[in-house]
Parts: structure tokens; C-alpha cells; sequence
């Protein structure tokens, strides 16, 4: 997963343009591609950090979904109703991290 700030994509999208420019005229410049290479791989080492955070995230939902299952079955008549919407609350959650991490491993 790569994952460019705004400045680095402005920087990658001219240096592209650049490189496209040269070669049409068959005369690339070498540094130009080590730049894009240097952006890209800070692109994706930023990535990999925050695809990692959204692991831990979605591992911290699971585990709340569980405490709150367990909270569901020990609560009694009159907390089972509230203990049945923090569990929806806690699966929403989920749904959302999950979404969340789908989307940032398909991208």
C-alpha cells in the first residue's frame, strides 16, 4: 500500500511529466527516475505503517466485540438491553475497521 501526501504526489505527477518529456526525445535522465523511486518508497513505507495501524484497530474492535458478547450473556434482565446495544455499537465498529482495512489492502 502506498501512501503519498498531497506534495508528494504533486512532485511525482511532475516528474513523471518530466520524464514522459525526455523520453519522447529518447534522453532520460537517470536522478530523475531515483527521485520517483525515493517517493515511492517513503510512499510506501508510510503504507505499510498505517496499514499496520489499521490491524491493531481492527484486532482492539474484535476484542471489544467479544467483551461485549460476554457482557450480552452475563447481564442481567434489566442491563440486557443496554449490554445488547453496546453490542451492536461494539459490531458496528468492526464493520467499520474492517471496511477500513479491506479498502486500504485492495487500494
Amino acid at each position: 500500500m502506498y501512501s503519498y501526501t498531497r506534495a508528494e504526489s504533486r512532485e511525482r505527477g511532475r516528474l513523471f511529466r518530466k520524464g514522459f518529456r525526455q523520453a519522447l526525445a529518447d534522453n532520460v535522465d537517470p536522478k530523475l527516475r531515483q527521485r520517483i523511486d525515493r517517493i515511492d518508497q517513503s510512499a510506501a513505507e508510510r503504507g505499510e505503517r498505517e496499514l499496520n495501524a489499521l490491524y491493531d484497530t481492527r484486532g482492539n474492535d474484535r476484542q471489544a466485540v467479544a467483551q461485549a458478547k460476554a457482557a450480552m450473556r452475563t447481564a442481567s434482565r434489566e442491563d440486557k438491553a443496554a449490554a445488547r446495544q453496546a453490542l451492536r455499537d461494539a459490531e458496528q465498529q468492526l464493520k467499520r475497521s474492517e471496511r477500513a482495512v479491506n479498502k486500504a489492502e485492495n487500494f
